[in-house]
């Protein structure tokens, strides 16, 4: 079970990260101030790194807890017409 969970976590930091390569961030609706959506955007790199470095330790719940919340934040940027992406196919990684 833990070999799964740790391709599993694998899987879901790579297409993360893929996201974050190819992200663009639009302009909202209404104003939002451009230094609240960069604080943001360093909550949501900050918890892939956090994924990674528990996948090194063997952390593989707290790494999946990480990469999740941080594709959630990604989720609530594109719900919000803030950002424009797609997730990546497994092919794609």
């Amino acid at each position: 079970m833990s070999q799964k969970l740790k391709s599993r976590v694998k899987n879901y930091i790579a297409k993360t990260k893929k996201v974050l390569e190819k992200l663009r961030l639009n302009k909202p609706f209404r104003p939002i101030d451009d230094n609240l959506i960069d604080e943001f955007m360093d909550h949501v790199r900050r918890y892939v790194k956090d994924a990674e470095f528990y996948l090194e330790k063997g952390d593989f719940e707290t790494a999946l807890a990480s990469v999740c919340y941080c594709e959630g934040l990604l989720d609530a940027l594109r719900l919000f017409g803030i950002a424009e992406f797609e997730w990546p196919s497994n092919k794609e990684l």
